[in-house]
């Protein structure tokens, strides 16, 4: 299978070479060096899994649900048997067609390490291919997240043949062939410098219009250079010059100069926003402690993370809704008396856990700048409670490796760390994997609550939507009396393009299929 993948690269080569290549040049939020989709969380990474992958279901422009992959499929009366077909065309890149013997992999290598699939799997009797076009799941009980869950677009269920589906999901995979409209060059793979992909040629799209993450997925230039410059006013130079076509996260205090040129426009492309997390390291002290994760709650105020990073109210909002403001499941209760920097409060929490004034590790995050300024606003705030911190400073993909370690953080370990989740990540309660306290399966910080873990069953397995909220509403009160994270505020930010760019969609996700280049 190397000599034949060798072989259609290098005809896949020639034959670009027979035309002028229309090169589109972005630079992302973040370097890739993870490309592994199912070895962590970390949105570049999952970028990177839509250009090479695909999936079976998808979320559209209105964040409902269809069909990628799959072609049709059947839910048996007792909603226990769900068979799917997959559709003509499916082929991986090294020209092998997609059958069910790949799916079946593929899934349980995905729901042995993402939240949704692991919750699914709890329902999973048996996955099994009926023949090359047909899988089934068989459940033990009945479930209504069946087809959210795969279609979720962070933590995706992505395809990979048989043989790469079948590693170790604790061990990162070393093929990356897959299925999807881009073709991963990893021979001029440079962390640091770029990351290259060309238009896959016998890609088959579904035929309806592209919306979202779903739909016909068709790619408009052949080659997709992701380029990496960490500082944001080089990065805003090049896009003046035209040397790249997109920033996808430019810095909020570069706008006026970027609206000002007549041949780039801010363009909003996730109209949900954001959330940052502040995370804790359950496994070891003083956070294994509730009263210590609770005295941050009273330490912490969103306006000051959302001002030392965003600065224009324009582009945030102050919320103390765990799911979200202006959503189905947007309340403020448990949080009322939180997150109002109650300094008094905090210290009485923090001398009640028993700290006992070691230093905590904060992972602070030096290359995103959207992240940049969050560690030492929190380090203050923190140092006002009565903790002692040390804060230690590294690039994003760094720590990105980091906190997947459970080593003590004296030891290279750590205690805490802040993100930013997409709004399509939080608002869906069993989507929002801060609040899969299963413990070591968790992600990062590994939280362990029985009592959020049973609320979060029973919210899968409800279909009145009037018992859901009620079920979501239950799940903010818990995480208000046992912190699992804390959420500090939403945030916005539009993309910036040359105006001779066109096709982007509208998506939580940035995705590079409809792109035109004119």
């Amino acid at each position: 299978m190397v000599k034949r993948t060798v072989a259609f690269l290098a005809a896949l080569a020639l034959a670009c070479s027979a035309h002028a290549q229309t090169t589109f040049r972005v630079v992302n939020h973040s370097d890739l060096k993870i490309l592994d989709p199912i070895w962590t969380t970390a949105y570049i990474v999952r970028n990177h899994g839509y250009m090479i992958y695909d999936t079976l279901f998808a979320l559209d422009g209105n964040l409902q649900v269809k069909p990628q992959m799959v072609e049709k499929w059947t839910e048996s009366p007792d909603h226990l048997t769900w068979t799917f077909t997959l559709r003509d065309g499916l082929e991986f890149h090294d020209g092998t067609p997609v059958t069910s013997e790949d799916v079946v992999p593929s899934l349980k290598r995905w729901a042995a390490r993402m939240p949704y699939g692991q919750l699914l799997w709890t329902k999973v009797a048996e996955v099994k291919a009926l023949d090359p076009k047909t899988f089934q799941i068989q459940l033990k009980a009945p479930t209504g997240i069946m087809l959210s869950a795969l279609g979720q677009p962070s933590g995706a269920a992505f395809i990979m043949p048989k043989k790469v589906a079948e590693t170790d999901p604790f061990k990162q995979i070393d093929d990356y062939t897959g299925s999807g409209p881009f073709i991963f060059l990893k021979d001029q793979w440079k962390p640091g410098d770029k990351t290259v992909y060309v238009r896959n040629p016998k890609y088959k799209p579904r035929p309806e219009p592209p919306s979202g993450l779903a739909g016909g997925k068709i790619a408009k230039v052949d080659r997709v250079e992701w380029v990496a410059i960490p500082d944001q006013q080089t990065a805003m130079n090049a896009l003046l010059k035209g040397e790249i076509d997109m920033i996808e996260s430019p810095q909020h205090d570069l706008f006026k100069v970027m609206e000002a040129d007549p041949n780039v426009k801010l363009v909003t492309l996730n109209k949900w926003g954001n959330q940052y997390i502040f995370r804790y390291n359950f496994l070891y002290p003083p956070f294994d402690n509730v009263k210590a994760r609770q005295a941050l709650y009273y330490a912490f105020n969103q306006k000051d993370f959302l001002d030392g990073v965003i600065g224009n109210p324009k582009y945030y909002k102050v919320c103390k809704a765990m799911f979200m403001c202006d959503t189905p499941y947007a309340s403020t209760k448990g949080f009322e008396d939180k997150l109002d920097s109650n300094f008094t409060k905090a210290r009485e929490l923090v001398k009640e856990s028993g700290y006992d004034g070691r230093p905590v590790i904060l992972m602070h995050s030096t290359d995103l700048y959207v992240l940049a300024n969050l560690a030492p606003v929190a380090k203050s705030l923190m140092e006002k409670a009565g903790f002692k911190v040390d804060m230690q400073s590294m690039d994003w993909q760094t720590l990105v490796s980091r906190r997947a370690k459970k080593d003590p953080p004296d030891k290279g370990g750590w205690n805490v760390f802040l993100t930013s989740s997409s709004s399509v990540d939080i608002v869906d309660p069993l989507a929002n994997t801060y609040t899969n306290a299963i413990g070591d399966g968790a992600w990062f910080g590994w939280p362990k609550d029985e009592a959020l873990v049973k609320l979060r069953a029973q919210f899968a397995d409800e279909t009145d939507e009037t018992k859901r909220k009620a079920l979501a509403l239950a799940m903010q009160e818990r995480v208000a009396e046992n912190p699992t994270h804390i959420f500090l505020g939403q945030w916005y930010a539009p993309v910036a393009l040359r105006k001779n760019i066109t096709g982007n969609m509208e998506s939580p996700v940035t995705v590079f299929w409809n792109i035109e280049k004119k």
